[in-house]
């Protein structure tokens, strides 16, 4: 028997069932668009020209910050807030150092991507990595080293580190190397390779980011027991290592492990603090783990000593204890650079588009002029202690896209809750600087409710075709 055809006031009735669900799938596409814009319109922060950068608190010496993602730049900033000077010419800036003796010139590494064919890359795009001297006040700039990577991705030097008036130590993540570099005859006169330690099945894929060498620092401390070694971060080993450059890996003195994420995932920029200087001691910007620790070295083993983190870090790559006990930390996701007190309570604040690395160049370099956290008695503090309250709100009056974009955020927060750190921070480390957990959350509910409603469309026309599915498994009356 066939099926018995609708009726006029049936057919009218579906019609306006459909046509509701319509202006709902509508509506939540057009509340996620206006989400969108709402942040790509904020006129939020920027690092793109010298005019966009935001003028710092005052601070009690210098600060210089660079950039290596969605903007490349270095920027000094004046004890007063103002910019004392900004560059932008290279692709990405990684390491900066003051240079002894010289109090307003710095040191740094840079790489500019190459996407022309020509005699320094056959095949677009390569890489070139150079050295440059800078005087922030004259921006007289003199380059030291200048050298060509076949590729872009995993070929930059992320850190060097001078020995004396011609010699480099640089950290190659291309050739999974550390060596010393005589600026001078422009040859290396030292080479520890990874390999000769470290078999390449563990780490990333070799030989595309193998190892991932970050960072490097020449321990000069006498009396100290790592004192002539080299302290070399492998990123994707998850491990700070010591090389003696005469007998090689002190394997014994390696903090983190390799296929483990505890106490290291995927770490930047550690600092080694002497034992003068209440060490032996390295602070560390545990990056993927979303943390700036401490470890301190007791009865020949590394214990946590000390870890700082709030609501709002994510993805730290550098932290310098400071003379006066504060720590300088740049958290690259977070689109901050940030000082925090013995105590740590955040004292002083700049906003920044992807930072990498930052210094206080009346401190000397890095943590030189640091104790550890154990002699200055710091108080370790976590998002669950973080007693800063958010923003009372808006004195305005009711804000109905205020209150949109606050439910995106709740969204987006239980997603973001979801998902791996890893995953996250590759997500962040693609889109723009504005884009926040309830834009994410904008797009993820745009994508689904335009999918459903293509979906229930087609459901739609095929009903009203004659087609009809049923489950392959029924019972017989």
């Amino acid at each position: 028997m066939s099926e018995r055809s609708p009726t006029g006031l049936e057919r009218a009735r579906s019609a306006v069932s459909r046509n509701r669900v319509r202006i709902l799938f509508a509506a939540l596409i057009v509340l996620s668009v206006a989400v969108l814009v709402s942040g790509a319109t904020a006129g939020g922060l920027s690092t793109a020209t010298e005019e966009d950068v935001p003028t710092a608190p005052e601070s009690n010496g210098h600060t210089v910050i660079t950039e290596s993602g969605r903007a490349g730049t270095i920027t000094a900033y004046e004890p007063d807030g103002s910019i004392l000077y900004y560059e932008n010419e290279r692709t990405k800036y990684f390491d900066v150092d003051p240079v002894e003796g010289e109090p307003l010139t710095v040191e740094y590494a840079a790489t500019d991507t190459i996407h022309s064919e020509g005699p320094t890359c056959g095949s677009p795009p390569c890489s070139k990595n150079v050295i440059e001297r800078t005087d922030l006040e004259t921006g007289e700039t003199e380059v030291l080293v200048e050298r060509y990577e076949p590729q872009e991705i995993a070929a930059e030097w992320h850190d060097v580190d001078r020995l004396d008036e011609n010699r480099f130590i640089v950290a190659d993540i291309h050739a999974d190397e550390v060596f010393i570099l005589n600026t001078e005859t422009g040859m290396k006169e030292w080479t520890w390779d990874a390999q000769a330690d470290y078999p390449v099945e563990g780490g990333g894929p070799y030989p595309g980011d193998w190892t991932h060498i970050n960072d490097v620092e020449y321990i000069e401390s006498e009396g100290d027991p790592m004192d002539g070694n080299i302290m070399v971060s492998m990123r994707n080993q998850n491990q700070v290592v010591f090389i003696d450059p005469d007998e090689g890996l002190q394997e014994e003195w390696t903090l983190g492990t390799q296929d483990d994420t505890d106490p290291l995932y995927q770490q930047h920029n550690p600092d080694y603090i002497p034992t003068d200087q209440g060490g032996p001691a390295i602070v560390v910007a545990d990056s993927e783990n979303g943390n700036v620790e401490e470890f301190q070295r007791e009865n020949g083993e590394w214990t946590q000593t000390w870890t700082w983190s709030d609501e709002q870090i994510q993805w730290p790559r550098d932290a310098d204890r400071l003379p006066n006990g504060n720590t300088l930390i740049t958290d690259s996701h977070g689109n901050r650079v940030i000082e925090v007190n013995p105590d740590g309570e955040i004292v002083w604040e700049v906003g920044s588009t992807m930072p990498y690395e930052a210094e206080r160049l009346e401190s000397g370099d890095e943590s030189e002029g640091g104790e550890s956290a154990q002699q200055l008695g710091l108080n370790s503090r976590t998002p669950d202690e973080d007693t800063e309250s958010g923003s009372a709100g808006s004195e305005s009056g009711f804000d109905p896209l205020g209150v949109i974009v606050g439910l995106f955020d709740e969204i987006g927060t239980f997603v973001e809750s979801l998902l791996p750190h890893r995953i996250h921070n590759a997500i962040l480390f693609i889109s723009p600087v504005w884009m926040g957990t309830a834009h994410f959350a904008a797009i993820g509910v745009g994508i689904l409710t335009a999918l459903a409603w293509v979906g229930t469309e087609v459901a739609w026309q095929l009903r009203d075709a004659g087609v009809r599915a049923r489950l392959p498994v029924y019972r017989e009356r």
